[in-house]
């Protein structure tokens, strides 16, 4: 019976990633045939079907998603291994990491956990007002790793020497003064916000804006974004002064304002880990992933609805949870 070999990884991961066996072939360098052949391999060994065909391509079954994750991981390891021994060999001493990100609540933990696992000289930082921004930064090599959110636009963006995977799948929460009536609700409807004053950030930094706007419409409104502000602390005391924000989903209560749930969750964002496949991090995308995982868990005890929406929403969070069984061990 042929058994699996990396190159079969490479290619279910590469279908799931495109959407597309042909997309895929093209990737990898085969014919649509070959790329094909290699699919119904690996699915006789496993013994199951790991992709439907459906309107919008190729998506990955349940069996396809368990395999798919645990190829990631496989092939990281593999790719840590080689390039570590390379990097070895070429120079034994490396140098200065440096770290991207947006203003996340977790961002400092990450540090920390790089800190401990990414052999180097030093880490250093640098965060962006917004992800288009830092995303140019990293494809640049000007950080060689980042964390941020999935903007409009981005899959347009040539992210070549670059590895990108979904940490999460964060709902939006939302900020309203700890006097409002509606703060005392489990769950706050969005059309329940349609006469508020918004806070947000400047236009150009609002990475779900078309998600945001929609979302507000067919909830029956437009949202009067009457503050623009970029600085968290001065975002809380206008909310606190009776103003609304949409808010990260680990943000704390506190200081006159409470953060709740949106009924449904009609609002989401990606939060993205991106490796360059060259520099300090270079083979160690495994590794800077499971370092996000730790450091975003270590931020959910924050908000204790969000902790209850976690525990709800398994779905939202699946590679994260691999990643830290996997870092465990």
């Amino acid at each position: 019976m042929p058994e699996l070999e990396l190159r079969h990884l490479r290619a279910v991961c590469a279908i799931a990633e495109e959407g597309s066996v042909t997309k895929a072939a093209t990737r990898l360098g085969l014919t649509q045939p070959a790329m094909s052949a290699q699919l119904r391999t690996v699915e006789r060994i496993i013994g199951g079907r790991l992709f439907e065909r459906t309107p919008g391509g190729s998506v990955p079954t349940d069996l396809g998603r368990q395999v798919v994750g645990t190829a990631r991981l496989v092939l990281d390891e593999v790719g840590q291994l080689l390039s570590s021994a390379r990097e070895r060999t070429r120079n034994p001493v490396c140098g200065p990491l440096v770290v991207g990100g947006v203003p996340l609540l977790f961002f400092g933990q990450f540090v920390e956990e790089l800190r401990r696992v990414i052999p180097c000289s030093e880490v250093r930082s640098e965060i962006t007002s917004g992800s288009s921004e830092l995303l140019e930064l990293l494809v640049a090599g000007g950080v060689q790793l980042a964390v941020f959110d999935r903007f409009e636009g981005m899959e347009q963006r040539e992210l070549r020497g670059v590895e990108v995977r979904t940490l999460v799948t964060e709902p939006q929460f939302v900020a309203v003064p700890d006097w409002d009536p509606l703060g005392e609700q489990e769950e706050i409807d969005l059309a329940q916000l349609a006469e508020r004053d918004w806070v947000a950030p400047p236009a150009e930094q609002i990475g779900q804006r078309v998600q945001i706007f929609q979302a507000c419409a067919e909830a029956g409104f437009t949202p009067r974004l009457a503050h623009h502000v970029t600085e968290a602390g001065t975002a809380r005391g206008l909310v606190a002064g009776g103003a609304v924000s949409f808010a990260a989903a680990p943000s704390r209560s506190g200081d006159g304002i409470v953060v709740r749930p949106l009924r449904g969750a009609p609002i989401t964002t990606d939060l993205l880990v991106a490796t360059r496949r060259e520099g300090p991090a270079a083979g160690r995308a495994h590794e800077v992933f499971a370092c996000a995982a730790r450091a975003y868990r270590s931020v959910l005890s924050r908000n204790p609805r969000y902790e209850r929406w976690w525990d709800e929403h398994p779905e939202a969070h699946a590679d994260l949870d691999a990643a830290l069984v996997v870092s465990s061990r």
